[in-house]
């Protein structure tokens, strides 16, 4: 039973950050509440994950990690070179995933932020026109919704530990 209100508050979480992501796709805006509720989300799947393993070493490890990563981006922010609302998002990220999804997550979020990249640099390579349009308003304007690409990455990092903990994948 604590494991499904786990997988359910996953699964919660991933709605969340699919809205953001759109949110972010059309607004460049993350907003405050949508990583606050992210962070409750997480924080509590992560304590009903913990009091099924009886260790709270997930927990502590997804605390590091979001410390560190918002240490180390907050500089990007002071430089204008992510928004506020990337470096929040990413630093509850921890949270959210879990340390044991922390490695599985970082290679998602590379091949994402690779693919956005492109994306944004090379709109004639995209097939719809109106899409093509705004990404090269996007590339003129010196912004990258990099909310998309960290929001995917945790949708598909969240459903593999899913299904993991459903047990279609052993």
């Amino acid at each position: 039973m604590v494991l499904a209100a786990s997988i359910v508050l996953k699964l919660l979480a991933a709605i969340l950050l699919a809205r953001v992501a759109l949110r972010d796709f059309t607004s460049q805006k993350i907003t405050n509440g949508d990583v606050l509720l992210l962070l409750s989300l997480g924080l509590g799947s992560l304590q009903l994950a913990s009091v099924v393993a009886g260790s709270w070493w997930d927990t502590g490890l997804s605390a590091i990690a979001a410390l560190v990563l918002f240490l180390a981006l907050f500089p990007f922010w002071v430089l204008r070179r992510l928004g506020a609302g990337d470096v929040k998002l990413m630093s509850v990220m921890p949270f959210v995933i879990g340390g044991s999804g922390l490695a599985m997550f970082s290679v998602l979020l590379l091949i994402f932020a690779l693919v956005t990249a492109v994306a944004v640099k090379n709109p004639f390579l995209l097939p719809a026109g109106a899409f093509r349009v705004y990404v090269q308003h996007l590339d003129r304007k010196g912004v990258v919704p990099f909310g998309v690409p960290i929001s995917a990455a945790a949708i598909c990092t969240i459903g593999i530990q899913v299904a993991y903990g459903l047990g279609a994948i052993s």
